[in-house]
């Protein structure tokens, strides 16, 4: 394996913020087992370094927004001097070759002409699906908003260890609202407040002190029972995995659902990914234990409650192939490529080197 990149000393934390993400990128709904990964092989059992095999991804749509970014500029694989999409020098990398092309000859992998070594595939879901998806040999990349540990409490001792787990960044759930609601005066809750509501024990917006509008009931969206924001948001807010939620009235698969209830509706609250947090909502303030939480100023605190580490699992070890897309994504041009405007908080450089130490001993 070639020698690693240079980086930059600089260590980055977004503060919070709102940001657009864009669905751009393939949404593949193929169940075609990959190739090798892991040290194993299925399907057609196609070398793990052949060139016309795609890598797979899949899973958590809170995720989605960051690993198709990346697979997009991949699929493209831009040249050195193209300083929108790919600029090494910008980064301490002392290279002319073409993105892919670079990234995948740190593990030996070689491309000709603009074509890059593999190709990158990602699909969309959440991340409970992704993660049973990785363990069936659907996918080489299982993307989840949760710990497998949260995710899928189940598994043994034994089966848990098999999925490997490469941090990506670092998401800040926001609470959001109807933007009704907000202009009637709710521009922060109290994270107890937020549970009664969850629970089922305040049902109506006129029992919150601040709401100055007409008896409002609350409709209160969750995300779907499996996914990683779900159950981040149990674990987070609830005390647990299987913490009830009583006051729950819809549930939806994505992130980008929950986003169109709300924006639709008058009287709605959601817990929902900050990369899919536009002007069509409320975020609000948080109060939790004596600390408000603002959108845009703080959420990215490690001891913000709602926030949580995004994955991109593997399973029965990494792949050369896994691992040389997982790199790009970790490093410095990765993070500030694909995951802050993404809008989610970029990894420090102390956790970018431990998770790039990771994927050395891929194979």
């Amino acid at each position: 394996m070639r020698e690693r990149p240079s980086v930059d000393r600089r260590t980055v934390l977004l503060g919070g913020g709102t940001a657009i993400a864009g669905l751009a990128g393939c949404i593949s709904t193929s169940s075609t087992p990959p190739g090798s990964r892991g040290g194993t092989t299925t399907g057609s059992e196609a070398s793990d370094d052949s060139s016309s095999e795609q890598l797979k991804a899949g899973g958590s749509s809170t995720v989605y927004p960051i690993t198709s970014k990346a697979a997009s500029v991949w699929n493209s694989n831009p040249p050195a001097d193209d300083e929108e999409y790919w600029g090494p020098s910008n980064y301490g990398i002392d290279t002319d070759e073409r993105l892919a092309t670079y990234w995948a000859g740190l593990y030996d992998f070689e491309a000709s002409g603009s074509t890059p070594p593999f190709k990158v595939n990602v699909g969309l879901s959440h991340s409970g699906t992704g993660l049973e998806k990785l363990k069936n040999g659907l996918v080489d990349l299982g993307n989840a908003s949760a710990s497998v540990d949260a995710e899928l409490p189940d598994l043994s001792e034994e089966e848990r260890e098999k999925y490997v787990n490469h941090v990506v960044g670092v998401d800040a759930q926001p609470i959001v609202l109807s933007k009704e609601v907000a202009e009637a005066g709710v521009e922060q809750l109290t994270a107890e407040q937020v549970r009664d509501i969850y629970t089922g024990e305040i049902t109506n917006w006129s029992e919150i002190p601040s709401y100055e509008g007409e008896d409002k009931e609350i409709q209160a969206v969750g995300r779907a029972e499996g996914s990683g924001t779900d159950t981040a948001f149990r674990v987070n807010m609830l005390g647990g995995p299987d913490a009830e939620m009583g006051g729950v009235d819809v549930r939806k698969g994505q992130n980008q659902q929950v986003k169109t209830i709300v924006s639709r509706s008058n009287n709605a609250i959601a817990y929902m990914a900050l990369a899919f947090v536009t002007d069509e909502v409320a975020s609000i303030a948080l109060e939790f234990d004596g600390t408000v939480y603002e959108p845009g100023k703080n959420l990215a605190d490690e001891d913000y409650p709602l926030s949580r580490d995004l994955h991109c699992y593997t399973y029965d070890g990494t792949s050369q192939k896994e691992a040389a897309y997982l790199r790009m994504i970790i490093s410095e041009f990765g993070q500030e490529r694909f995951v802050e405007p993404s809008g989610y908080a970029m990894l420090t450089q102390e956790r970018r080197e431990n998770q790039i130490e990771t994927l050395s001993d891929a194979k």
